[in-house]
């Protein structure tokens, strides 16, 4: 090996020991020599590299794909962010208002979680389970979920071009979108018949709570003695949030468990006070049921107060931890999560629904069905119970 390739190896090396040894984040704690056995290998395969490859390669540009790869391989939501990505993420410059309304997973290229009701990504039509292959122009094969959200941020006003495809379809579809601010509105209610009232849960701000019960006080108003709650699709807001709306609904027990490297598990319970809508009630849930809307059908599934009726959730619970390395680069990892009631994994694993629903796929662009199969089964379960 060249000095100048044992030379790049170790300034890789050298952030991964430090990563290692941090908090020791990398899931099971390494004995010394298994850690530098892999070392050892990785150091020979970027000597491989150096000495063997058609041409002199860019071992740079290896190595961040390297740590990439490292980080990736933990789940979706760890990321290894370059330096200059390092250095934005803990800027406090804020960043541009204008959004898309899509939240991104990865799934070998950027996959859509959910495109939040009413915004520029669902009027265009984007739906869960979408790939992005490309945004404006760069592909998104070696594309972390924080530099694809980023991407997708911007100016209000300006426009953002996708490569999307869905299902099987060989060709992408080309979509361009208008960034705009999105709305605030999280939570909006309708009645459905005479007796059942609808809330349709779009994301869970800081607010979500208070607004979730006076929608629900409007509705038994209106003559609602039973509720349907509307989580499909929603995977913004944070994990409090859900707790507190979770928590409007079960008057004793535990909301969740949150799980930390290193800690004993946290149980989250509901208090004196809790608890205060006692209509009989189900979950509408589907793929993109992600973060604090898992959390909150988990909760009110865990407890008996109501059944999930739809597809199986996504599974996102993670939380995260922002670790810098020596070169500047940094490490955005799942350090800790949150388990269901009875203290089941959450986190790449989702809820299974108490009654299943298939829906078909849509062709892209095409109307939806004229049927909501999901809705229609949870109205039918309601009047069944």
């Amino acid at each position: 090996m060249t000095s100048r390739t044992r030379l790049l190896v170790l300034s890789v090396t050298a952030p991964v020991i430090a990563f290692a040894v941090i908090g020791g984040l990398l899931g099971k704690t390494w004995a010394r020599e298994e850690t530098y056995q892999h070392l050892r290998v990785f150091e020979d395969v970027v000597s491989l590299i150096s000495g063997n490859y058609v041409e002199d390669a860019n071992l740079a540009r290896v190595m961040r794909g390297a740590m990439r790869g490292l980080a990736e391989g933990l789940d979706p939501d760890s990321a290894y962010l370059a330096p200059d990505e390092a250095k934005q993420h803990e800027s406090s410059e804020k960043p541009a208002g204008g959004e898309t309304g899509i939240e991104l997973t990865r799934t070998y290229y950027l996959r859509v979680i959910a495109a939040r009701d009413g915004s520029p990504a669902a009027r265009a039509g984007l739906r869960s389970g979408d790939f992005l292959r490309a945004i404006d122009g760069k592909p998104t094969r070696e594309m972390s979920v924080y530099e694809g959200t980023r991407l997708l941020r911007g100016a209000p006003g300006t426009k953002v071009s996708l490569l999307v495809i869905r299902g099987n379809v060989v060709d992408p579809h080309a979509v361009e979108i208008t960034r705009e601010i999105l709305s605030a509105t999280d939570v909006t209610g309708r009645m459905e018949g005479a007796t059942m009232g609808y809330v349709r849960i779009a994301g869970f701000g800081p607010t979500v709570a208070k607004s979730l019960g006076s929608q629900v006080n409007e509705l038994t108003r209106a003559g609602a003695t039973s509720l349907l709650v509307d989580v499909r699709d929603t995977a913004t807001g944070r994990y409090e949030s859900g707790i507190a709306a979770a928590k409007l609904f079960v008057p004793a027990g535990t909301i969740a468990i949150r799980e930390m490297r290193g800690a004993a598990r946290q149980p989250v319970a509901a208090g004196a006070g809790d608890g205060a809508i006692t209509l009989p009630t189900v979950v509408l849930v589907n793929d993109g049921t992600s973060g604090a809307a898992e959390i909150f059908a988990a909760a009110l599934a865990g407890n008996q107060r109501a059944a999930l009726i739809g597809e199986r959730t996504h599974g996102r619970a993670a939380l995260q931890k922002f670790v810098w390395l020596p070169d500047g680069a940094a490490m955005i990892v799942s350090n800790g999560w949150f388990l269901t009631p009875a203290g089941e994994p959450l986190h790449e694993k989702g809820l299974t629904p108490a009654v299943a629903v298939d829906v078909a796929e849509i062709d892209f662009g095409a109307p939806p069905p004229a049927t909501d199969a999901i809705l229609q089964k949870g109205l039918e379960r309601l009047r069944t119970k």
